[in-house]
């Protein structure tokens, strides 16, 4: 195909997917079905000729940026309170199906070598994060879909490593040398190890280099290669690249709030909108279209359809069986763990009132000592001072300067001791509050979808695989069975169960009272004695009586009267916008602690966002040019 025909493609291609994209919703069905089916339509057509794509475009092109952008707008504090059951459906899921795959590929293909069998039981074993895209899109809670994307996100590394493995066993035994277990176990703790420093010093780099960029576009253009930057690294010293990728999506999502101007998230929010949706259903389109190009290829190999139609007909229920049992067992786990709550949050209750005790002991000894009064236990002053030292709480008044160190030290251990108490306390809430049901668990099952991982993996398989073509074929029915049929049924399961139909009455609520706090740290602020313009002046004071009233009546501050002096307006912008950082930073707090919804502080955000945005629209320097 010339020059030409592949621009008419791609406009053919961006006008179908706006078009279905569009269509989807009033009709009924996801999106990413209706594109394999047009793309399975298309193959037909005498001109369509694609021919077999190379799986280093997905793995390598694709899925890097996809899986990056899904990992940004993942909830960290959601992500790391299921970390555990994620680690089991992304790792152990991952190593069990592929192994009872494996088994059982030896029986159904006469012949075949089991790490063959191994190889695609790795193949066909990891959901996708394509896929789950139709799990966003049918109303379920927000920590399945959690849970579901984090299993997506981070399977990948677990199937290639052991597909790589696998091929190599087979490999090695053809040639009569000795396959290693440990050398595999090897291999895949250092690819996961690995990945995830270079993801976590990536994703530090990208907060700190581009909260220095200043110009808007030239912040984003940088975001787009931050996925390429993680996983090509990765790659060539044999680690996970997709697993890079990842981390460096969750680190740069956290800290983004902190570190990225509002105006850059908003356009970088709406550039990586575009290009997931453009990915997401040019996967889906050649996920299509090649169907009918794989049967082909089969059928020339001497095979046969039908064979590759019930074998992997027979792959798709056993699959769907493990992952029926290890969610059996992880709603047992959790159930167990959920009664075990009420003691472990009594026990942190009363650690967390023996912490506030102690500081105020603390705080009251400092007191005494700093006025040399003698202390109330019946001691000398020295003998406090000496007891201080073994217990090393900070309270020496015979060195100022040292003392004062201390008590900043000391007061921040004590501060670290606090926030973790009450994050592991969040953290018990939420788990008893949000804890899995039947319900969950049957969504859980069949979100289970396979999709372009499992197809670009089987044409990963050297081309001098036994049976290779059988092999193809067999993961292009298990990934094309379980989307349609998986992703098909969906939507109505989770509206028949009911589940994850949030309550508006207490989103409103929550929203209300996180509202509430901010609004109070930022009154806090404004009567803290320390606050000063920029150039260390005092604020007049009828500006600070405004900003408490605007505060309290929620008015947007960016509200300037245009008829007040240019030094008057100077200090209400300053002052709007130290009083918005002020409410992002007690939200970002608010955030770590775990005490809101993961969306109702992105809304909490965006608003504070949105505010600032409208204040820097209003700088004064703008009215007297």
């Amino acid at each position: 195909m010339d020059i030409l025909g592949i621009i008419l493609l791609g406009v053919v291609g961006v006008v179908v997917v706006v078009a279905v994209t569009t269509l989807a919703p009033k009709v009924g069905v996801a999106a990413p079905l209706l594109l394999v089916v047009l793309g399975v339509g298309a193959s037909f057509l005498p001109f369509m000729d694609v021919g077999t794509i190379d799986p280093e475009w997905v793995l390598g092109g694709m899925l890097p940026p996809l899986l990056y952008a899904t990992a940004v707008n993942t909830p960290i504090m959601e992500f790391r309170r299921d970390l555990s059951t994620i680690s089991v459906f992304s790792v152990i899921l991952v190593i069990v199906s592929a192994v009872v795959i494996g088994f059982m590929m030896t029986f159904l293909i006469p012949g075949l070598p089991l790490a063959l069998g191994i190889a695609l039981g790795a193949i066909i074993s990891p959901t996708d994060a394509v896929a789950t895209s139709i799990v966003r899109k049918a109303g379920v809670s927000t920590r399945i879909v959690t849970v579901l994307e984090g299993e997506a996100m981070l399977n990948d590394a677990s199937a290639l490593v052991v597909l790589r493995s696998a091929v190599a066993a087979a490999g090695v035994a053809a040639n009569g040398v000795t396959f290693s277990l440990g050398e595999a176990a090897f291999d895949f703790v250092y690819a996961v190890v690995v990945a995830v420093v270079i993801g976590f010093v990536v994703g530090q780099l990208n907060l700190i280099i581009r909260s220095r960029i200043t110009h808007e576009v030239s912040s984003v253009a940088l975001s787009l290669v931050m996925p390429f930057i993680a996983f090509l690294p990765a790659e060539h010293i044999h680690a996970s690249g997709l697993v890079a990728a990842v981390i460096a999506g969750l680190v740069y999502g956290h800290g983004s709030a902190k570190h990225i101007a509002p105006s850059v998230r908003l356009t970088e929010e709406s550039v990586w909108k575009t290009l997931e949706l453009l990915i997401e259903s040019a996967i889906f389109l050649l996920m299509g279209l090649q169907l009918v190009t794989q049967f082909t290829s089969i059928h020339a190999a001497r095979g046969t359809f039908l064979e590759a139609i019930w074998i992997g007909a027979i792959c798709a229920t056993v699959i769907i069986a493990v992952r029926t049992a290890f969610v059996s067992f992880s709603l047992w786990r959790l159930s167990v763990r959920y009664r075990r709550m009420g003691g472990v949050k009594d026990k942190l209750s009363d650690m967390q009132e023996k912490l506030e005790v102690g500081e105020e002991f603390i705080r009251s000894r400092r007191e005494r000592l700093a006025g040399d009064e003698p202390p109330a236990l019946g001691l000398s002053l020295g003998d406090e001072l000496a007891l201080d030292g073994k217990r090393n709480i900070g309270l020496s008044p015979r060195n100022p300067q040292l003392d004062e160190e201390r008590h900043k030290k000391i007061d921040h251990r004590i501060e670290k001791m606090k926030v973790g108490l009450a994050r592991r306390i969040s953290d018990l809430d939420y788990l008893a509050q949000e804890h899995f049901n039947w319900r969950d668990g049957t969504i859980l099952v069949a979100a289970g979808m396979r999709g372009a991982v499992t197809l670009a993996a089987a044409q990963s398989l050297p081309e001098d695989t036994q049976h290779r073509a059988l092999l193809v074929s067999i993961a292009f029915v298990v990934a094309a069975g379980t989307l349609v049929l998986q992703g098909g049924l969906l939507p109505s399961v989770a509206k028949w169960l009911k589940v994850g139909e949030a309550s508006h009455e207490e989103n409103d609520q929550q929203l209300t009272d996180l509202r509430a706090e901010l609004a109070q740290a930022a009154l806090t602020h404004l009567d803290d004695p320390k606050l000063k313009r920029p150039g260390g002046i005092d604020y007049t004071p009828e500006v600070l009586e405004n900003a408490r009233q605007q505060v309290v009546t929620t008015v947007e501050l960016a509200e300037i009267d245009y008829c007040q002096s240019a030094d008057l307006r100077s200090e209400v912008y300053s002052l709007s916008l130290d009083l918005i950082k002020t409410r992002r930073r007690e939200l970002l707090k608010i955030r770590d602690m775990g005490n809101y919804a993961s969306e109702i502080l992105d809304i909490a955000l965006k608003e504070l966002d949105a505010e600032q945005m409208s204040v820097e629209l209003l700088e004064p320097r703008s009215f007297d040019e």
